[in-house]
């Protein structure tokens, strides 16, 4: 080999293994089988980003069950590394493995607090204030309508085990959706339900008889009513106590428990040492291992 040549070999490969030695650049971080689109809405006028996770397992005979989760911006990695956990260990427990559906906004941020509080309020509760609030029959539509249809059409969902999560407002829009359109999830999943909104008008939904309740699970922190001394105003203190949240889901699921349409049908979770902020952590664990657990033989997976 001519020394020129040599020389040239030699040379190309020092950079080789300087670059192989040097930082990689950063590069953003992906979550293993998520995609997102977004989705413009007829039913509220409004755009919504899509988060979708698809387990890296073959679906069930009748297609994958489905969880829906409110704020998905936020909720949604948690929900996608759950259902990765389910889909890892389904030679064990016999669970199948999970889709996830995010249900987020456009942006950056976690939580889109104007949106939310237009989608997932029931009725309008301050005056002047239609269209930021009170549009939680809209969205539902858009839910139903527009969103399930396009999750259908891109996987393989099994249409009779389906569960929706939402924390504080989005557990009000998900008791509004069980007491009003109890056919529409087979599992409901509401996180620190805000149920003192609009003079907890969510509870006339109560008056619709359901001909078949659908399964309810209701988590709250043991904490959302106590915070802690000297933090907060006395304003903000009378606020919280105008809008009780251990009291009020205790009442509800005691309430629905005793109602023989709902007997068997409802979990009550009240997690010691959890405030507002964190709860919907484990409830939405706690909420993944509900869903999946076969309440009667027809639910169980068909594989």
């Amino acid at each position: 080999m001519p020394a020129s040549t040599l020389r040239r070999a030699l040379g190309a490969l020092v950079l080789v293994l300087a670059a192989g030695s040097a930082p990689a650049a950063d590069a953003p971080v992906q979550l293993p089988g998520a995609r997102q689109f977004e989705l413009a809405s007829e039913a509220t006028g409004q755009r919504y980003r899509v988060f979708v996770s698809e387990p890296d397992a073959p679906a069930p005979a009748a297609g994958y069950p489905v969880l829906y989760v409110l704020d998905g911006n936020a909720a949604f990695p948690m929900a996608a590394f759950l259902a990765r956990s389910v889909a890892s260990r389904r030679e064990v427990t016999g669970q199948p493995p999970v889709l996830v559906v995010g249900i987020g906004y456009p942006g950056d941020a976690d939580f889109d607090v104007a949106a939310r509080r237009r989608d997932y309020t029931v009725g309008v509760a301050e005056p002047g204030a239609a269209g930021r609030e009170g549009g939680a029959e809209r969205f539902l539509d858009f839910v139903e309508r527009e969103l399930k249809p396009q999750i259908a059409a891109r996987h393989p969902v099994d249409a009779r085990r389906q569960a929706l999560f939402g924390h504080s407002f989005g557990g009000l829009l998900v008791l509004h959706a069980a007491f009003t359109r109890p056919a529409s999830f087979t599992t409901f999943l509401a996180s620190s339900p805000s149920i003192w909104w609009n003079e907890r008008r969510v509870l006339d939904g109560l008056a619709r008889p359901a001909a078949a309740a659908p399964r309810l699970q209701i988590s709250v922190g043991a904490l959302e009513d106590a915070p802690p001394p000297g933090r907060l105003s006395a304003e903000t203190l009378a606020l919280l106590a105008r809008r009780p949240m251990v009291s009020d889901a205790r009442a509800l699921a005691a309430r629905l428990q005793a109602l023989p349409a709902w007997q068997g049908r409802v979990a009550f979770h009240e997690f010691e040492g959890e405030n507002h902020g964190w709860v919907w952590l484990p409830a939405l664990s706690r909420g993944m291992q509900f869903f999946l657990q076969p309440s009667d033989p027809q639910d169980k997976d068909t594989r």
